[in-house]
């Protein structure tokens, strides 16, 4: 099972013995050095939901706003481990019948038949489902940049749950789970590009748009109000990607260190693309600019994590550096819409390149399969057919739910509400 999981690279490869039938199951031994990487990636993962994210948005907003920011992060957190507990992970990864390709089925509803004796491969059934679980904490909290200072909290909170359940698990199916169809179809995502970030990113988007601009936008000064507390967030992001990219290899062995590796290497080589393009354009390196290249770097190389070799990784890096920067700056001021920090241009953008540059630079040395420059070129082709299905499944999703929510409860916040502060008016405290 071992060698399985670390020459396919695929996320659930550990899984199948679960999946596959209690004869498999039967052959599944316990590993406890794997047992314990993998307990140790799903709490670097969670770091990078609570605190991470709540810090690297909350120093972005302005300062009325910034405990709304971390109390969503903090909240979706919550939602998130429930939901997930009793059914995102059904429908994520167990059998759905007829419907398999599309969508798991309710076997394992309220964690059915996970027991402590249950195994995933190598690992406990349990930590591998609490693993996942950090995988749906951190999607939708991600959704948040997008519509900051000025969505409801009730209706963020209905909005999120409704999304967890509709959008990302039945994404999580497709890609990850053995019979997904486009696990079935080749698509290589090692770690989540298209389903957390291309996923995520569409949904913020959709938001962004629906719910409209901020009060303000375009004429008021809404520079971040601290970006200490960013540049903190932002470096607990890039700490706990290893367990996000190099956990995802459910294993500690080769295929684990050759995604810490290249991890490491994409997410420097992005924060200077985007640090060196910015000081062109705008005649200084900003600080906001470092950090957003480091998180564009570590979004792109995350479904190439455990496909590509160092070279693809330092190309993956300078090109989404680049390609982030645009997407937050030209893309967004082209278009006119408003993505208050970005979730878009940088987990859209950035999920899109490096999903595409997956199919460029997979190395079949590392994950079993060849790319573009090993004379693949229709894997470039399988990665694309995985970019619009997501992006069109999150979109069209993402809208619907939107329209649900603001049905029943609405979604903006007040204007006087939205010009007071939402930490005031929403939770009923300030910062001092």
């Amino acid at each position: 099972m071992r060698t399985i999981i670390e020459k396919s690279g695929y996320l659930l490869a550990a899984g199948i013995a679960m999946l596959a039938g209690p004869a498999m199951a039967q052959d599944a031994k316990l590993d406890t050095g794997d047992t314990a990487w993998m307990m140790t990636a799903t709490a670097l993962v969670l770091l990078m939901t609570i605190p991470g994210l709540a810090l690297f948005y909350g120093g972005m907003v302005r300062k009325k706003n910034v405990l709304t920011m971390v109390m969503q992060s903090f909240a979706i957190c919550c939602l998130s481990s429930v939901l997930w507990m009793i059914i995102g992970y059904s429908i994520a990864f167990s059998d759905g019948g007829a419907a398999n390709a599309f969508v798991g089925g309710f076997s394992s509803a309220f964690l059915n038949g996970l027991g402590k004796e249950s195994l995933s491969g190598t690992i406990p059934e349990s930590v591998f489902m609490t693993f996942q679980m950090t995988f749906a904490i951190i999607t939708p909290a991600l959704i948040t940049g997008a519509f900051a200072d000025r969505m409801k909290f009730s209706s963020m909170l209905l909005f999120s749950g409704l999304w967890v359940v509709i959008v990302y698990s039945p994404i999580v199916h497709w890609v990850w789970a053995s019979g997904g169809f486009l696990f079935d179809a080749g698509v290589l995502d090692f770690a989540g590009g298209t389903v957390v970030h291309i996923n995520a990113g569409i949904a913020g988007l959709v938001a962004a748009i629906m719910i409209g601009k901020r009060r303000g936008f375009g004429t008021e000064n809404m520079a971040p109000h601290n970006l200490v507390l960013s540049v903190i967030g932002a470096s607990m992001l890039w700490v706990g990607w290893f367990g996000f990219n190099a956990g995802s290899a459910l294993s500690a062995g080769t295929g684990a260190g050759m995604a810490m590796a290249v991890t490491q290497i994409a997410a420097a080589a992005a924060a200077l693309s985007w640090m060196f393009i910015e000081w062109i354009v705008r005649g200084k390196p900003s600080v906001l600019g470092i950090v957003s290249g480091a998180v564009a770097g570590l979004v792109a190389i995350t479904p190439a994590s455990g496909f590509v070799l160092p070279m693809g990784a330092l190309f993956i890096g300078i090109v989404s550096g680049i390609a982030c920067f645009w997407g937050a700056t030209v893309l967004k001021r082209m278009c006119g819409y408003d993505d208050s920090l970005d979730a878009f241009g940088v987990h859209g953008v950035g999920g899109i390149v490096g999903a595409l540059l997956t199919g460029v630079f997979a190395a079949e040395a590392v994950g079993g399969t060849a790319g573009l420059l090993e004379g693949n070129p229709g894997q470039v082709w399988t990665q694309f057919i995985g970019i619009v299905a997501t992006i069109v499944y999150s979109g069209i999703g993402t809208a619907i739910i939107l329209k649900i929510v603001d049905a029943i409860c609405g979604l903006r916040v007040e204007d006087e509400v939205e010009v007071e502060g939402t930490d005031i008016n929403l939770h009923g405290e300030v910062i001092q």
